[in-house]
């Protein structure tokens, strides 16, 4: 019998070696996704950008948001969309906080430029090496929520150097310009980890 107890105790504390341990997260790079109707909205959603996130590190080109008119009734006719992305690398868990910090800086916006409804659409995400994640106030059955009633949103994954999209992907994030954006953001992320002192 104590053999017996001696192998369960011996088994135990095995397993107990090889469970995972919990670590910190690495941390990972802040895009943002500005929508708006013309230059002067988005030069200013940056500048605003800038103050709370740093430097921008990557800009994309000015793509046409015209694959749905989800916003226009609210923002008006011929939107654009462009990517930008922050050279300050930030911790995942702060991506809900994010979220409510350009919400409240989208309201910010409407009163800078005496617009009654929102002239401009903030959509920050993080980047990590194996997938963008987005966040939204949208709930969704592939949706995770994190806080404050803002959900992770897993837009796209990594594989190698090309990009999956997914069953539940945006439409016009399947597009080869805005992956080509989100490809180079993660070169800059990959090169910014590397540089990061061994994790205990």
């Amino acid at each position: 019998m104590g053999i017996f107890q001696d192998l369960k105790w011996g088994a135990f504390l095995f397993m107990v070696k090889k469970m995972a341990q919990p670590k910190v997260f690495l941390p990972a790079k802040l895009v943002c996704g500005i929508i708006a109707s013309n230059e002067a909205h988005f030069e200013k959603a940056e500048e605003e950008l800038v103050v709370l996130y740093g430097p921008v590190d990557l800009k994309s080109p000015l793509f046409a948001f015209d694959i749905t008119r989800y916003y226009e009734a609210e923002m008006g006719a011929c939107l654009g969309r462009r990517f930008l992305s922050f050279e300050k690398l930030v911790s995942p868990e702060r991506l809900s906080d994010i979220k409510l910090e350009t919400n409240s800086l989208e309201r910010k916006l409407a009163l800078a430029f005496g617009a009654p409804s929102r002239p401009v659409n903030l959509d920050p995400g993080i980047l990590r090496p194996s997938s963008l994640i987005m966040a939204t106030a949208k709930d969704f059955s592939h949706r995770v929520p994190l806080a404050h009633g803002i959900y992770a949103h897993l837009e796209l994954l990594f594989v190698k150097n090309a990009v999956k999209v997914l069953d539940w992907t945006y439409p016009d994030f399947r597009q080869e310009g805005y992956q080509a954006f989100f490809l180079q953001a993660r070169r800059l992320l990959l090169r910014q980890l590397k540089s990061l002192p061994p994790r205990s």
